[in-house]
């Protein structure tokens, strides 16, 4: 993994030629990983040890093929209660079988079903409704995380295991936790040491109103126009990465498992980050590429960078793209076979991640 690395969010699952689509996309574009969610519910949701792989085969090959490494989400829709294996925590045995079974048939090997590179463990156990609808509880996730580990490392000793990344908020409740307080405590818990729990710390990285390069301490003192805490600054990333030198954990890597811009003008809860901050399709663009120049200047101990997001074609469904949440973050637009409508934030980033090995974006315009 390099340092930075350049990904991206993807949609592969339902839609077989979008994917290959996309992928396709993502390798002209200079883009080395693709994240993808391996929903445990989709997999082996007929009960324990009945797995189904038709689609999660074809999704292996179709990265493998296109040249791209991948980063799989192990996670479950946290809106589904019926689940026969239940919810956070008291999953986490068959949760551990579940990661296991995976490393084992993609475990990169002659033979094998093909290979992911990297695993996410769950996502976001710093909320409530993702963690069963309980009190979010990092001794819980630390042992959580570490009986996945053990599975995924017995299936491949060679992959990468990421724990959860964070939900940013300010919230400290029944409902939520603060980032910064979760990774401490779940330090805490570990007794200072990850080892045997993760081999990179997976981190969450909205930039809100903020350009990239903006001091966290500024987003914490201008509540009018930052939003007045120090998660608001996409550079609160340096934050945690100082719980890691806090607890001697240096020699691991940071992986951004999401970040991005929206210029969202619809919703209520993103429109104050998005299109009343001034955020349009050529900001947004120009702030994600700002990131990664930022990273590459100043973080050496960041891996992976995955960008929100590639799109998803089903958000045209209803008619209505624009209540899709996501569809303002993503870095191109929805559109159907056979074609593909740009947006400035992937050009941009197809330019600058090919100039860095001297060459040129094949899409842009001359």
């Amino acid at each position: 993994m390099q340092s930075p690395d350049f990904g991206a969010q993807a949609f592969l699952w339902w839609r077989p030629e979008l994917a290959q689509h996309d992928l396709n996309l993502m390798k002209d574009g200079g883009f080395n990983w693709v994240k993808q969610s391996f929903a445990w519910e989709t997999i082996e949701g007929a009960g324990r040890n009945q797995f189904d792989w038709t689609i999660s085969d074809r999704v292996v090959k179709q990265v493998n093929d296109t040249g791209l490494k991948l980063l799989a989400r192990l996670s479950i829709d946290p809106d589904k209660r019926d689940f026969w294996a239940g919810t956070p925590p008291n999953n986490a045995d068959a949760f551990a079988e579940y990661a296991g079974a995976l490393a084992a048939r993609y475990n990169c090997q002659p033979g094998s079903a093909g290979c992911i590179q990297a695993f996410q463990i769950w996502n976001e156990p710093n909320l409530a409704r993702e963690w069963g609808g309980q009190r979010p509880n990092p001794v819980e996730y630390a042992a959580f995380l570490k009986k996945a580990y053990a599975a995924i490392k017995a299936g491949n000793p060679n992959a990468i295991v990421i724990s959860a990344g964070m939900a940013p908020t300010g919230d400290n409740n029944d409902n939520a936790m603060p980032d910064d307080i979760f990774y401490d405590q779940l330090y805490q818990a570990m007794g200072g040491n990850s080892t045997g729990y993760f081999d990179m710390l997976g981190v969450h990285g909205a930039g809100f109103a903020a350009p990239p390069e903006l001091d966290p301490a500024e987003a914490a003192a201008n509540k009018e126009k930052y939003g007045g805490y120090r998660f608001f600054a996409f550079r609160h990333v340096e934050d945690i990465r100082k719980i890691m030198e806090k607890y001697g954990d240096t020699g691991k890597k940071i992986v951004l498992l999401e970040f991005g811009w929206t210029f969202d003008e619809v919703n209520p809860a993103y429109k104050w980050h998005g299109r009343d901050a001034g955020i349009d399709r050529t900001v947004q663009a120009d702030y994600i590429k700002r990131a990664y120049q930022y990273a590459v200047a100043n973080w050496p101990w960041v891996g992976l960078m995955s960008v929100l997001t590639m799109p998803n074609a089903d958000w045209l469904n209803d008619g209505d793209a624009f209540d899709e949440e996501q569809f303002w973050w993503a870095i191109m637009e929805p559109s159907q076979q056979p074609e593909t409508k740009w947006r400035p934030a992937f050009m941009e980033l197809c330019i600058y991640f090919n100039s860095l090995k001297g060459e040129e974006c094949k899409y842009a315009p001359k």
